[in-house]
């Protein structure tokens, strides 16, 4: 079979692309360019003749047809992931699992404040001299970007979830001008990227020692943003210093608002997501190529950080993360915050970290087939997958085949019509026909449950 290498058809055609950016850097030719498209996202376009033979498909996270040595998280893992001693198939490589919070850092960061620990130590220690993570932007077209962070106050400015389209294209065309190593944080496919580059070009390797992985529920549009800040009075045109998730101490770590800024009347306007629904179980706004992604924990990252939703640690509301450490130095830097008194931490167990995470991995993993099957009917190619061989019964099909609809359909409601009021009015059927099918695979798991548990009652007695 003749494999088409070109990246526009294979992969921004498909609609596979999540905007890492990448192939930008890798590009000899700079024949490519990110450009938001119709759907609000940042997606590379051809400005010029490419003479690099496609080898920015080398480093595509949902490229279609990859090398044989890198087509999964797990090989990919056996090159870069060299110091664990545990493994899972659904959290991949590991040293330790935990759970807690940075005393210092916890209230001024969306979960328990261990990414800017870990940066911190990092930088002070001299283990970089660089951090790469999202700051607020002072370009005209875009909200947030990546930016090089050098010091604490940088630090601090870039701790917050900003669920909004950012791309390492940005920062990565400096990073061999700049003296010293670098520290990166992203999500699990931008991570893969920087593993893929690092593939091709070993001396990325030693300048990027240490990567940390953000646990993501899938990456939203511009179009998120526009619409919470439509919900809170405020129009895309005025949006400014939109904040996602805004901390309420005095209550569970599930009850944050989100705010921004009114350019038109200089005011801060706010709203709880409580008030809003549910924002990832309907699959709002997401990039198509997050249903295909079966990496839930970052497994190519140093450490892998997340919520931790479980209890009790989801009746705080200042926060706390879930942390797996993947390479020594990681582990090394959480024992020494836990010594130091700058950690408060305890050891979580595989089935605890796992039922956090219970969610994701049932969508991403368990549902995985529904989307592959339907890809394949329509001739759409897809990435190599661990995950999609799942038996799963009929409602749970239904389940997913409305919320691949609801994914595309709050794309196009909002590009046409991008009005809060107007959106919600129109996406209501489809939330009604995902709720009754829900309820319908929920019942029909509790009777199956039950069922299990007579034949077992029945069979043990005779």
């Amino acid at each position: 079979m003749t494999v088409n290498t070109n990246i526009i058809d294979n992969v921004i055609n498909n609609d596979l692309c999540i905007g890492c950016g990448m192939c930008v850097y890798i590009c000899d030719s700079k024949a490519l360019e990110l450009h938001w498209n119709e759907y609000g996202f940042l997606v590379p376009i051809l400005k010029g003749k490419c003479t690099s033979n496609n080898n920015c498909v080398n480093v595509c996270p949902f490229y279609p047809f990859p090398k044989e040595m890198v087509e999964t998280e797990n090989k990919i893992a056996d090159i870069f992931i060299n110091d664990s001693n545990f493994y899972h198939p659904k959290i991949g490589k590991y040293i330790g699992i935990y759970a807690g919070y940075a005393k210092e850092f916890r209230l001024t960061s969306s979960s328990g404040g261990i990414a800017t620990f870990v940066f911190s130590q990092l930088l002070k220690n001299g283990f970089v001299e660089h951090v790469f993570s999202v700051i607020e932007s002072t370009k005209p077209d875009t909200l947030y970007e990546y930016s090089v962070c050098n010091s604490m106050e940088e630090l601090i400015k870039a701790s917050k979830t900003k669920y909004y389209p950012v791309t390492l294209a940005s920062v990565f065309n400096k990073i061999h001008d700049l003296p010293g190593k670098v520290a990166i944080v992203g999500v699990a496919c931008f991570i893969k990227a920087i593993r893929l580059a690092q593939n091709e070009n070993h001396e990325l390797k030693e300048k990027i020692p240490f990567l940390a992985g953000i646990i993501c529920g899938g990456v939203k549009s511009r179009f998120f943003t526009e619409y919470l800040a439509g919900k809170a009075g405020v129009k895309k045109e005025n949006i400014l210093n939109p904040q996602f998730r805004i901390k309420n101490f005095n209550s569970s770590a599930s009850d944050y608002s989100f705010s921004c800024y009114d350019k038109n009347d200089k005011q801060e306007k706010s709203i709880r997501m409580r008030t809003v629904g549910d924002m990832w179980g309907t699959s709002f706004f997401k990039a198509n190529a997050c249903d295909f992604c079966d990496d839930v924990t970052a497994e190519l990252a140093d450490i892998s950080l997340g919520d931790a939703w479980l209890q009790p640690f989801s009746k705080d509301g200042k926060g706390t993360n879930v942390i797996v450490t993947r390479s020594a130095i990681a582990e090394e830097l959480i024992r020494n915050g836990i010594i130091e008194d700058k950690l408060v931490i305890e050891e979580l167990s595989l089935e605890r970290f796992l039922a956090s995470q219970q969610g994701s991995f049932n969508h991403r993993h368990n549902g995985l087939s529904t989307r592959i099957k339907k890809a394949k009917k329509e001739n759409r190619p897809i990435p190599p997958k661990r995950f999609g061989n799942e038996k799963v019964n009929l409602y749970f099909k239904l389940v997913q085949n409305i919320r691949m609809n609801i994914r595309r359909e709050s794309l196009e409601i909002w590009e046409n019509n991008p009005d809060a009021i107007l959106f919600d009015k129109k996406i209501n059927r489809r939330l009604w026909q995902l709720k009754k099918a829900t309820t319908l695979y929920h019942y029909y798991q509790a009777a199956n449950k039950r069922m299990r548990k007579l034949f077992f009652t029945t069979t043990h007695f005779l």
